[in-house]
């Protein structure tokens, strides 16, 4: 920028501009030293030049000068004016105070001479001013107790409280309480005071049963992110509403509402962030909408808590301003208990009204109670399906169950206990929550002692009593637990002894009563069991409306006593079992309010409800369910109650099916133990009742044991006394029979790498020789030493098979049972429930692969038995025979029968093991017995080959035979009889 530039010159004149840019800056030096100049001149050459262009710059800067004083001559002319007009202002300012002195001075002088008119005057002013404020007010408090009823009616209860208060403190004031005409303006807020206090009273209790218009159970279906529901969306900022003052000296009317100053309408400006902040906005709750604005109200506006703890918050902050925490926490008190009954007793009936609906629409539409049952025995994969004779599989199964359908672990009954009681559980614990709320906020009102110093200086009876009157979360939580254990109580159908005792001090007292280790019979802890669950069989009624016999589900349930809760409608009687049922629930109740309870409230014992419970299961349930299926077991295998428990139905099936669904011959009494197995091990009661799941798992081990000694006694009367057994028994056969490759398909493979070693060649030979030359040395085989009878051939091989059915069931069982259900794993301690099943599992499968051996070596000895004959005959025919040996075609015709007989009952693979071992007997028995041979001709060892032949083809008619090796082994007798008819000189060649 250059010196030269804030100069003022005209448009028309910009040359000079241009022309001062011509002019050195040295010249403008503040202090200008001409010599440089002079001296310039004088040594110039052309000093003329110099000097023009001196005097050119001289007359560039008068241009300039003349035009920037010509620019600000009109300034300086109009300042020279306005401070001419300034002196002139001064000077008569200066003549009107002296006047003005004059003048005060006089007034001054005449005041002085009325002062005292002048205070009387003042004095009365006042007065007057305080006569219209009074009567202002008094016209405003006429008009309260219409407005307090007026919002009473809208349910603004903080706002009316407010309202009653302000009042109240307004008649009190000086000047007010001698007026006569605000007695009755005083009775009717005094009345006011006691409608209002039962208003809120009756609303919050209301809320805390979250029967209220904003309790959490409404408020869910309308909140969402806890935002507070208004009549109108209403955004208030922090200084946007003003306080109505309630002072007479302002003359404001305390009375008018919310005045244009305490709009509740929102400021535009901040809520669109105009100052480019961003500003958090607050919602006024509805219930609050006519208050005036306060901390509290303040506090409510800009809490996070959901919208009915604000509520309550709100009734008890009400209370508070009324001085009425106490009275209302005694009637709380009182009506805790019956409230509480009455919701579960509601509840109840609501659930017995849905079932009622739902029957009587299944009954419209031709359902029948099975198909009300559809599903109970899918779980178990039980046949659906009706044998060929006629009987129906699941039906039967059904009959041997200690509980009925309805009743198992997966029944109807149990399902309808479960959603019923998770139901009232649920809604409890909503209370609880609001009791909690309700609790916490009476104790910061009325500051109690604390509950920890009463803990700790009283017992726990007095501690219930001392609360009877003061509300608390321990006294809530104590008489929230006794109606539960009273509701759980009605549902297992268990009394209590002393009917008068409050059941609040029992639940306590059973909370702190330690589990005991013996068996208790009840007499100790209160309850008495007044009933035996009897119903254990399954009737199949022609229409659904009958299904009410299973468990009392229709209309006509009305009929049994409505005593107590009234659960008898929507559960069967025989409740007991329902234990099961109710474990889980109540174990999640806990749990639930063990997360919710402070900490200081812990030593209440709040899990006494779960206590209960688990002493029942274990002193009660358990018990008895050992007992009643113990009596279940004992029926299904025992020929005094089931004749055909271990008698082989008959079966029109010619062969073998894999699965119980395709009629998997399964004996009737182990498919029904293995059903009761699966009923009360894990996969049915121990779901329910995890805890307890090791118990129930050793109520199976004894059953399965006591079973597998049935089986073992029905095993030993087919076998008893017979040479098959007894033989099995050696050790040399064991060991041969283990070494010999056939024992691969045996249920558990014994012996497989001594199997493999020997699964061909030489060894498989020697194996199979060195049992016949064993079994041959036994010769003569009597006949009263084998089993002739058939039918106790078909039980071994049915047995053997259903053996392995309910072992490979036990071990499933074993697979999904709890791996730490006593606190390890099973694999590293002495002794466990899933060990212990193991084990069991074992012992079956040795049993059913000691039948498939008897029947393997009976039929070996059957054989050795009918060719045995051949050492006693002399082969001299004197003609060719058409027809094998009669004791051929015996064995022939015994084979062929017993391999109809059991092909029905075991596997194609089990007969090859039972009817593979007779080609090498046959075989080996038919070499020996040449060299007891009297004498043989042609004609003779023609006999020989045709006995050979027909046992071949008997042998090739069962499918399970391999007819290559059997037709190998009896060619060999053929080869070696027919050697006998060669010359010397031949059989040299042909060796």
């Amino acid at each position: 920028m250059g010196m030269f530039d804030g100069f003022p010159l005209p448009p028309d004149k910009g040359y000079l501009r241009d022309d001062l840019l011509t002019i050195r800056e040295s010249w403008a030096a503040a202090r200008f030293d001409s010599l440089p100049h002079v001296v310039r001149i004088l040594s110039s050459k052309d000093r003329e030049g110099e000097l023009g262009v001196l005097k050119e710059q001289r007359d560039i800067i008068e241009d300039v000068v003349d035009e920037v004083v010509h620019a600000y001559h009109g300034g300086f002319n109009k300042a020279i004016q306005n401070y001419s007009q300034i002196l002139r202002l001064f000077s008569e300012s200066s003549e009107s105070i002296e006047v003005l002195k004059v003048d005060l001075a006089e007034s001054k002088k005449r005041l002085s001479a009325r002062n005292k008119q002048l205070h009387q005057l003042w004095y009365r002013s006042v007065t007057l001013r305080h006569i219209i404020s009074l009567l202002d007010q008094i016209e405003g408090i006429a008009k309260v107790p219409a407005r307090i009823e007026k919002l009473i009616s809208d349910k603004q209860y903080y706002a009316a409280v407010q309202l009653h208060i302000q009042s109240a403190l307004m008649l009190e004031r000086e000047g007010l309480q001698s007026v006569g005409a605000l007695q009755d303006i005083r009775s009717d807020l005094s009345k006011l005071q006691g409608i209002l206090f039962f208003k809120i009273l009756e609303d919050l209790h209301a809320h805390l049963y979250n029967k209220g218009e904003f309790s959490s159970v409404a408020s869910s279906m309308h909140e969402k992110d806890d935002e507070v529901p208004t009549t109108t969306v209403v955004a208030i900022t922090a200084n946007s509403l003003q306080p109505v003052s309630l002072s007479p000296v302002d003359g404001r009317s305390s009375y008018d509402g919310h005045d244009g100053d305490s709009s509740l309408e929102p400021n535009d400006e901040r809520l669109n962030g105009g100052d480019g902040k961003d500003v958090k906005v607050y919602q006024i709750p509805l219930w609050l909408f006519n208050s005036t604005p306060d901390e509290f109200v303040e506090t409510i506006k800009k809490s996070d808590a959901p919208i009915h703890v604000k509520y309550l918050q709100t009734m008890v902050e009400c209370l508070s301003l009324l001085n009425k925490i106490a009275a209302a926490s005694a009637l709380i008190c009182q009506r805790l208990r019956p409230t509480v009954h009455g919701i579960i007793t509601s509840r109840i009936k609501a659930h017995s009204e849905f079932i009622n609906s739902s029957v009587d629409k299944a009954t419209r539409t031709g359902a029948t109670s099975l198909h009300l049952m559809k599903g109970q025995l899918e779980s178990y994969q039980l046949s659906k399906q009706k044998r060929q004779n006629g009987i129906s599989l699941a039906g039967n199964l059904l009959a041997v169950s200690p509980v009925s359908p309805v009743m198992a672990p997966t029944g109807k009954a149990q399902a309808a206990a479960k959603e019923l009681l998770n139901s009232i559980l649920d809604s409890v614990v909503r209370i609880f929550g609001n009791h909690i709320v309700i609790g916490e906020l009476i104790e910061s009102k009325s500051s109690p002692q604390s509950d920890t110093k009463i803990l700790k200086s009283m017992s726990t009876d007095a501690y219930l009593d001392s609360k009877a009157s003061h509300f608390s979360i321990g006294f809530s939580l104590t008489v929230l637990q006794s109606e539960c254990q009273q509701l759980i109580c009605e549902i297992l159908r268990a009394t209590h002894e002393a009917a008068s005792a409050d059941a609040a001090v029992q639940t306590a007292r059973l909370a702190s009563k330690a589990p005991t280790k013996e068996k208790s019979d009840g007499s100790e802890d209160g309850l008495t069991f007044a009933f035996r669950f009897t119903d254990a069989t399954l009737s199949v009624p022609n229409k659904g409306v009958e299904f009410k016999h299973q468990g009392g589900w229709s209309k006509k349930g009305s009929d049994v006593s409505q005593e107590g809760y009234g659960s008898a409608a929507v559960l069967p009687e025989q409740g007991m079992y329902l234990a099961a049922s109710v474990y889980r629930p109540v174990h999640q109740f806990t749990e639930r309010l063990a997360s919710m309870l402070p900490k200081r409230y812990s030593q209440l014992g709040n899990d006494g409800l779960l206590a209960f419970v688990e002493n029942f299961v274990k002193d009660h349930l358990l018990p008895t369910m050992f007992v009643d299926y113990r009596k279940s077991v004992q029926a299904a295998i025992s020929s005094k109650f089931c004749p055909a428990a271990f008698r082989p139905r008959a079966h029109n099936h010619a062969s073998y099916a894999s699965s119980i669904e395709k009629g998997r011959p399964v004996l009737q009494g182990l498919l029904a133990i293995d059903y009761l197995a699966k009923e009360a091990s894990v996969l049915g009661w121990a779901q329910a009742i995890p805890k307890f799941a090791a118990d129930l798992m050793k109520y199976v081990q004894t059953f399965l044991e006591r079973t597998y000694e049935r089986c073992r006694t029905s095993y030993m009367e087919a076998v008893l006394e017979k040479q098959s057994y007894m033989i099995i028994g050696r050790h040399d056969i064991d060991k041969l029979m283990r070494l010999d490759p056939a024992s691969a398909c045996l249920p558990n493979a014994f012996s497989q790498s001594n199997v493999r070693n020997n699964s061909s060649g030489a060894g498989s030979i020697d194996v199979e020789s060195e049992l016949s030359v064993l079994l041959l040395n036994l010769r003569p085989i009597r006949q009263e030493n084998l089993i002739r009878d058939n039918h106790k051939i078909v039980l071994l091989a049915s047995l053997s098979d259903s053996l392995e059915y309910v072992a490979d069931s036990i071990e499933r069982l074993v697979q999904v049972s709890p791996q730490n259900v006593e606190g390890g794993n099973p694999s590293q301690t002495s002794s466990s429930p899933a060990r212990d099943l193991a084990l069991s599992a074992n012992e079956y499968r040795k049993l059913a692969i000691d039948c498939l051996k008897v029947l393997r070596v009976e039929m070996q000895l059957e054989t050795i038995f009918h060719l045995q004959e051949m050492t006693h005959r002399e082969y001299l025919e004197n003609q060719d025979a058409e027809e094998p040996d009669d004791f051929v075609i015996s064995l022939t015709a015994q084979i062929t029968r017993r391999d109809e007989e059991i092909a029905p009952f075991v596997s194609g693979v089990k007969r090859n093991y039972i009817f593979g071992g007779i080609c090498g007997t046959a075989a080996n028995a038919s070499i020996k017995a040449l060299a007891d041979f009297k004498s043989i001709n042609l004609f003779g060892v023609q006999q020989i080959c045709r006995n050979s032949i027909a046992l071949e083809q008997t042998l090739a008619a069962i499918p399970s035979i391999d007819s290559e090796a059997a037709q190998q082994k009896l060619e060999h007798v053929r080869t070696y009889y027919e050697l006998l008819n060669m010359t010397s000189e031949a059989r040299y060649l042909n060796s």
